[in-house]
């Protein structure tokens, strides 16, 4: 039953939610509700001065796939001018749409899909010299918590700085996918770490680059664990990949599916 209920709905959905008219009204939807969070929080930033010095600077600012909710408006109202890596797929779109709404623009593409005309237009962009760039490391399906090298050779081929950013909330809701989304909830603290620079040396070796991507990753990490540790939330895992870990939701259910049938089947 449940099967057949998620066919149909899903087959209602996708269509409807590929109409650009309708990703438009989908996403200010979500920008009205981040807003309202957001308002009706306290916030509490760290290093705000790096985030002023680079704002409108070549940089390239790292977070979590799963931790871009909040940081949205506080890069909005501080007057970020920066462009955005979005996934081509219809989500991916959509959430294009969703960082328009709060002054990014967008670079379609990522590691899996079109990664050399991603790194060939982000190049151009912060070569530029007037315009940051945001990304995931870990995105667009993980595994979670690991840092991919895109951002690496952006900085090594243009020179600019990695920063890396993370947000926390006192009151949050974990939302049951591979990148354990974080939601902050209305009338929380919500805190956001700005992190120091990192640079790349245009002439790292391959050794080099490593170190530099485990670094960064090590940092990253860290991060996450000391500011969601502040409020004692979940500890989101890593190596999490978009494909298991739906395959693992959908074995699940069909295990407790079956066990509901037996015990129906002994009364």
């Amino acid at each position: 039953m449940y099967q057949t209920f998620r066919k149909l709905w899903k087959a209602f959905w996708e269509p409807v939610l590929s109409m650009g008219w309708m990703q438009w009204v989908v996403a200010g939807l979500m920008a009205i509700a981040i807003w309202f969070v957001y308002f009706t929080c306290r916030r509490r930033i760290t290093n705000w001065e790096t985030f002023k010095k680079y704002r409108k600077k070549p940089a390239i600012f790292v977070f979590w796939h799963g931790r871009s909710m909040m940081l949205s408006p506080i890069v909005c109202l501080g007057g970020m001018r920066a462009y955005a890596v979005a996934s081509k797929h219809k989500d991916g779109r959509m959430m294009a749409k969703l960082q328009r709404l709060f002054g990014l623009k967008s670079i379609y593409g990522s590691t899996s899909d079109g990664g050399i005309s991603v790194l060939r237009q982000g190049v151009r962009v912060l070569r530029r010299g007037d315009y940051s760039m945001c990304m995931s490391p870990d995105g667009p399906g993980g595994p979670s918590l690991r840092v991919q090298d895109g951002a690496l050779y952006f900085a090594k081929m243009t020179g600019a700085p990695i920063i890396p950013v993370c947000y926390s909330t006192s009151h949050a809701w974990f939302q049951k996918r591979w990148d354990r989304y974080l939601v902050a909830l209305p009338f929380s603290l919500i805190t956001c770490k700005v992190g120091t620079p990192i640079f790349v040396d245009s002439k790292v070796n391959a050794e080099q680059f490593e170190e530099i991507r485990k670094k960064l990753e090590d940092i990253m990490v860290r991060q996450v664990r000391e500011m969601d540790g502040e409020f004692n939330l979940f500890q989101v895992e890593q190596d999490l990949k978009s494909n298991e870990f739906k395959k693992k939701l959908r074995a699940e259910h069909e295990a407790k599916r079956k066990k509901k049938k037996v015990t129906k089947g002994k009364k």
